[in-house]
């Protein structure tokens, strides 16, 4: 039944996207707008949309009822025994449109699937772009006495780039989404995803400054520079849109890798002026254009403000573990009931460091093997870790830190391989630790689990530190005996191993427990799913009854009755904001409430424990070395490592060394160690070996 009911659904989506992209296809069309245009207003926009009411049910809905019943068909597949079984099948099917068939920058790794979509996309972007044109052309209207022909072209030109612009818009907030209902259904994370916003913002941003440039030079032209003043109260706002120009301009030169690697702070301090650009975009803009590009902004806005209130709370630190190479171990106290997969990150803010500041990290634990605690390795190569580093080793009883996620892939699909090489540099190696933890449990619970082969390459041995993570730190004993792990660690600046025993070294650091904290929770409880779904619904909904009701009963007179006053243009744009922001924060907040009070119940409980626990002082450094090196696990993981000196790995004789049928080829590390692997699983030498790139440094 519930297979049945998961394939019904997965039918209905696919109906529901295809027959959005075709209205997507169809918009720029004379058809479109001199034949299903006029009937599709005669039907839909009412006295309660106006205006509003075509775009609301083609480009709107659509993707609002997948986005709303998505949460329900995740839910049915995670508890669904068989989901997993199914989604591997699936992935070793279309294994090869996974395959990398271009390496280049700035573009980086793409897939087959990834080009295909791409190519399609940009044939849309010209499909579009001609039909505008082609249209306009045949009924061009001249905006000035004595205005040429050429001149008029110009201008519908420049009109049509951010026409398609606005196209770009439509994609461009689903990749950052964190918790997405949309992009699970595609096997995405936002992480995975995020260098699809970034093509779409490179790609939107020099279609804007055409645009904008465009009709800069079109008014200079003909004698109108004053255009660029006009705030119209019936028609769109030209000053709206200068402005949202040149805060675009800061954003995108900010945004580009010479200012975003070397001035992170100012790439992320800047990246916010998105909510000032998205005021006056969309007052540029107007009611019609925002509803083809609202479901992107209203699902990013009902992310975003669950964020801000699972921020609202203090997390509840248990200790941290402080490596001679500059690397921090922090462990959080959370809900048994929290589940997330390997490779997940979660969001971090320090307040004594900076109170503005978000950093993304890829956690550690292992949600099954540790259900209690949660842990996230911070490497210190910026200012922001090297500020944390240092307060933690004054060693305080308390530190606040407040944390958002976590977000992740929904499954393990590369944990079913027959072997996995998972190649990483530097701090590379976070991701790998959550999934050798995961292959530990998992061969306690007699299921067939992959060979395991970690090539790491640090620049000295004392970065050799960071395997000492491999295993949680837990008084609960492991039997690593079962796993097939083979280590294969390179000190890449270093001739020989002099400098091998600073890796012994490791100090932990345990916190007083601290009443106002609370452990780390899912942010809608252990149904998230769900009650995403139920969010998105709800708050939807609302809004629909809420712009019905302001439309028919205060603007609808206004255009109505009082010919000739007319309703202002950009004020019906600032009614669709302020009820959108409404409707979230209402549904979200009563829902979030709702879960709140009942992981509140669990967290006392918890942190009762905690409290009562003994072997928990504040602020007690103790050195590990004789745990960390003495122990059974440990000593099976020291047994498993060769450690090779001067040399960097061959990654080519180790890939195509692998005989076994399915080895999957994971790797996290510099761009160039990257692109490595990828060419080399492209190369088609090899047909056993399927490419996962893991990276958080887009």
């Amino acid at each position: 039944m519930l297979k049945l009911a998961t394939a019904t659904m997965r039918m209905l989506f696919l109906i529901l996207f295809l027959g959005w992209l075709f209205a997507w296809v169809m918009l720029p069309t004379k058809l479109y707008k001199n034949t299903w245009t006029p009937r599709l207003k005669a039907k839909l926009n009412s006295t309660y949309f106006r205006e509003q009411g075509t775009n609301l049910l083609l480009f709107t809905f659509p993707i609002m009822f997948i986005a709303a019943f998505g949460g329900i068909y995740i839910h049915w597949q995670k508890i669904s025994k068989k989901s997993g079984s199914e989604s591997a099948k699936k992935s070793s099917r279309l294994s090869f449109l996974k395959r990398p068939v271009l390496v280049m920058a700035p573009l980086g790794i793409v897939s087959m699937m990834e080009l295909i979509f791409a190519l399609m996309f940009l044939v849309l972007m010209v499909w579009s772009l001609a039909n505008y044109l082609y249209v306009s052309f045949g009924s061009l209207h001249m905006h000035k006495a004595g205005e040429k022909v050429w001149e008029a072209k110009f201008r519908s030109v420049s009109l049509r780039l951010g026409y398609i612009g606005n196209t770009c818009w439509a994609f461009l907030f689903f990749p950052v989404t964190r918790g997405s209902t949309l992009l699970p259904l595609v096997g995405l994370t936002s992480e995975s995803s995020i260098k699809y916003h970034i093509w779409l913002g490179h790609l939107s941003n020099t279609l804007f400054f055409a645009h904008s440039v465009g009709f800069f030079i079109y008014w200079a032209m003909t004698n109108q520079m004053v255009e660029a003043l006009e705030w119209s109260s019936t028609y769109l706002s030209n000053v709206a849109g200068v402005i949202a120009f040149a805060v675009s301009l800061v954003m995108w030169i900010l945004s580009f890798p010479q200012f975003r690697r070397k001035m992170y702070e100012l790439f992320y301090y800047s990246h916010h002026l998105y909510i000032i650009y998205l005021i006056f975009y969309m007052l540029h803009v107007g009611v019609a254009y925002l509803c083809l590009i609202l479901p992107g902004i209203f699902l990013f806005l009902i992310d975003r403000y669950l964020r801000y209130l699972q921020s609202r709370d203090n997390a509840m630190l248990i200790s941290a573990r402080l490596l001679t190479c500059d690397t921090i171990e922090l462990n959080f106290c959370k809900s048994p009931e929290l589940d997330y997969k390997p490779t997940s990150i979660m969001s971090v803010n320090v307040p004594s460091i900076s109170k503005l500041q978000w950093h993304p990290f890829t956690i550690t634990s292992n949600s099954n093997l540790e259900p209690n605690t949660l842990s996230i390795v911070i490497k210190t190569e910026g200012s922001w870790s090297r500020k944390l580093y240092r307060e933690l080793s004054s060693t305080p009883e308390q530190l606040e830190i407040s944390v958002e996620g976590p977000y992740g892939p929904t499954s393990s699909h590369f944990l079913r391989r027959e072997a996995l090489v998972m190649i990483s540099g530097g701090s590379g190696i976070t991701p790998f630790i959550s999934i050798i933890r995961e292959v530990i449990y998992q061969s306690t619970q007699q299921s067939k689990i992959p060979k395991l082969i970690l090539v790491c390459a640090f620049k000295n041995s004392s970065h050799l530190s960071m395997l000492n993570l491999l295993l949680p730190l837990s008084a609960t004993p492991l039997d690593t005996t079962k796993i097939q792990l083979h280590i294969e660690a390179y000190i890449t600046q270093e001739n020989d191993n002099s400098g091998e025993e600073s890796q012994k070294h490791l100090q932990t650091i345990r916190f007083k427990p601290n009443p106002i904290t609370a452990p780390v929770t899912a942010v809608l409880g252990p149904n998230s799913w769900i009650w995403l779904g139920a969010i998105i619904t709800s708050s939807f909904i609302m809004f629909l009854l809420l712009l019905a009701f302001v439309t028919r009963y205060y603007i609808y007179p206004f255009d109505h009755y009082s010919d000739p006053i007319v309703y202002h243009y950009s004020y019906r744009i600032l009614w669709d904001m302020f009820l959108v922001c409404v409707c979230v924060i209402v549904c979200s907040s009563a829902i979030f409430a709702w879960q709140k009070r009942r992981n509140a119940k669990e967290g006392k409980q918890i942190q009762h424990l905690e409290m009562s626990n003994p072997t928990s002082p504040g602020g007690l450094i103790t050195n590990d070395e004789g745990m960390e090196l003495e122990s059974l696990p440990h000593q099976s993981i020291v047994e498993a490592t060769q450690v090779h000196y001067g040399s960097r790995p061959d990654l080519k004789s180790i890939l195509f060394g692998r005989k076994e049928s399915d080895v999957g080829v994971l790797v996290c590390g510099p761009r160039k160690m990257r692109h490595e692997v990828a060419r080399i699983c492209s190369s088609g030498l090899a047909k056993n070996l399927q490419f996962e790139a893991i990276s958080f440094n887009w």
